[in-house]
C-alpha cells in the first residue's frame, strides 16, 4: 500500500474543508432564508447576523447570480433536486416580472413585490441573465432558460453591438437608446462587462451549440486578448473609450460594486490600475472557454502564464495570506485591502495553473488564499464570507450580502475549487 504524499494529505484536507463548507455552511445559509414566497424570486440583503436587512429592491444582477448558483450547484450534485425547484422559482420571477415585453430585456431593478424600480437596459446585467438562464436548463432541461437567454443574446446583437469598432456598448434606456456620455456610460466599453459576456456566450454555447453563439464568443475572446489586456503585461485595463482608447476609470451613475470609492470623480490611478481578481478570473474562464469550444490551450500558455505569474508575483500577499484588490499594471500594490470576491477568483485560477503547468509555485499559491479564506474570510458562524476585510484579515465590513455580493463568487469558488483538487493528482 502507498503511503500518502504530503501533498496528497493537503489535497484531502483542502478538498475536506471545501466540501464540508459548501454543504455544511454556505448553502444552507442561502436556502434557509433567499426564498422570497410571496414577493417571487430571492431576497438577497443580509446584515451582520444574517437576517433580512430589509431593501426593497430586487436586482437583475442579484436575482440571476443566484438563479446561476442555484443551478450550478444542482448541476454538480447537491441538493436531492430542491436546489433545481428553488431556481426555478428565480427564474420564473425573472421572467414573469423582470422582462419588458414591450422593448424586451430584463429591467435593472425591481422592488420586492416585482415592480419596475429602474427601467434601464445594462448589459452587465443582460450578460448575468444570459449566463444563469442558459446555466438553468443545462442543469434541469428546462428549456424556458435557454428560451430567454437567447432572446436576451439577440437582442444585446441587435441593439448593443459596435459595428465600427467592434465589442459593445454598455449603458441604454428602456427603449434600448443608448446612455449619454460621461457618468451615464455611454461612451464606455469595459473589460468587467466584456468578460462577463465571455463566461455568458461560453454556457450559452454549451447549452444551445448554436454556430452563431460560437462565432460571438471567438470576436468577444478576441476583443479581449487584442484590446482590453495591456499588450506587455496582460493584465486588465478596466475602461475605455468606444475606440478603444484607454478612459479615466469613472464611476457610472447606474452602479455595481463601487461601494468602496467616492460618490463622485474619477478613480486614483484610473489609467494605470488592475484587478488581480479579475486577471485571475479572466484567464480561468478563458481556459473553460477553449474547452467548450474544443480549442486546445497550447497556443495560449505562454498568456495564461503571464496572466498567472503576475497574480501570483503582485497580487498575493505572502505575510498575511489573501489578495490584494488592484495594482499597477507593470507591479506594486496600492491597494492592500482584501475583497471577499478576488480572494474566490484566484482560488480557482490558481489551481487551474497548477492543473495547466504542474509548477509548485501555483500550488503554494492556492495553499495561501484557501487558508486566508477559510481562517479569515469566511463568517463560520452563519456561513457566508465577510465582504470586506483589512491586509491583516479583520473584518471592515460584516454584512452578509447585498445586491453586488450574494452568493455567486463564494459558492461558485467552492464547486470550481472541489472539481479541480478532485483530479490533481497526488
Amino acid at each position: 500500500m502507498n503511503t500518502p504524499t504530503i501533498q496528497n494529505k493537503e489535497i484531502i484536507k483542502y478538498l475536506d474543508e471545501a466540501e464540508k463548507h459548501l454543504t455544511k455552511e454556505l448553502l444552507p445559509f442561502w436556502t434557509s432564508r433567499m426564498m422570497d414566497d410571496l414577493g417571487g424570486g430571492y431576497i438577497t440583503h443580509f446584515d451582520k447576523n444574517g437576517i433580512d436587512s430589509g431593501e426593497d429592491e430586487k436586482s437583475l444582477i442579484a436575482q440571476s447570480r443566484s438563479v446561476y448558483t442555484l443551478s450550478s450547484a444542482h448541476r454538480a450534485g447537491y441538493g436531492n433536486g430542491e436546489l433545481a425547484k428553488m431556481a426555478e422559482h428565480g427564474v420564473n420571477f425573472m421572467i414573469d416580472k423582470m422582462w419588458d415585453t414591450e422593448y424586451g430585456g430584463f429591467y435593472w431593478m425591481m422592488d420586492r413585490k416585482g415592480n419596475v424600480k429602474v427601467d434601464k437596459k445594462i448589459l452587465y446585467g443582460l450578460s448575468f441573465a444570459i449566463y444563469s438562464l442558459s446555466e438553468y436548463s443545462l442543469a434541469t432541461g428546462n428549456n424556458r432558460g435557454i428560451e430567454y437567454a437567447e432572446k436576451t443574446f439577440d437582442l444585446i446583437q441587435k441593439n448593443c453591438a459596435d459595428t465600427n469598432y467592434g465589442g459593445y456598448f454598455e449603458m441604454f434606456d428602456r427603449n434600448w437608446s443608448i446612455a449619454g456620455t460621461g457618468s451615464k456610460g455611454g461612451d464606455r466599453k469595459t473589460l468587467d462587462v466584456h468578460m462577463h459576456l465571455m463566461e455568458a456566450f461560453t454556457t450559452l454555447y454549451e447549452c444551445s451549440n448554436n454556430v452563431l453563439h460560437r462565432q460571438k464568443l471567438l470576436e468577444d475572446i478576441d476583443i479581449l486578448l487584442n484590446k482590453i489586456l495591456h499588450p506587455k503585461y496582460k493584465t486588465g485595463i478596466p475602461q475605455y473609450f468606444a475606440d478603444w482608447k484607454i478612459a479615466p476609470q469613472i464611476k457610472f451613475d447606474v452602479i455595481w460594486g463601487w461601494d468602496r470609492f467616492s460618490e463622485e470623480g474619477e478613480k486614483d490611478n484610473s489609467t494605470n490600475n488592475t484587478c488581480y481578481g479579475h486577471n485571475a478570473e479572466f484567464a480561468w474562464l478563458l481556459i473553460h472557454a477553449l474547452k467548450i469550444l474544443g480549442i486546445e490551450t497550447d497556443r495560449y500558455h505562454d498568456l495564461l502564464a503571464t496572466i498567472f505569474d503576475h497574480t501570483i508575483d503582485h497580487g498575493i500577499d505572502p505575510e498575511y495570506g489573501g489578495v490584494f484588490v488592484e495594482g499597477r499594471h507593470s507591479g506594486g500594490v496600492y491597494d492592500m485591502e482584501k475583497e471577499f470576491w478576488q480572494q474566490a477568483e484566484v482560488m480557482i485560477g490558481t489551481l487551474d495553473a497548477y492543473i495547466l503547468f504542474g509548477q509548485k509555485k501555483y500550488w503554494d499559491a492556492y495553499k495561501n488564499v484557501h487558508r486566508f479564506v477559510f481562517d479569515k474570510v469566511i463568517n463560520h458562524e452563519l456561513g457566508e464570507w465577510y465582504p470586506l476585510l483589512t491586509r491583516e484579515g479583520k473584518p471592515i465590513w460584516n454584512h452578509m450580502s447585498h445586491s453586488w455580493k450574494v452568493n455567486y463568487h463564494s459558492v461558485r469558488a467552492m464547486i470550481q475549487s472541489i472539481n479541480r483538487l478532485k483530479v490533481i493528482p497526488g
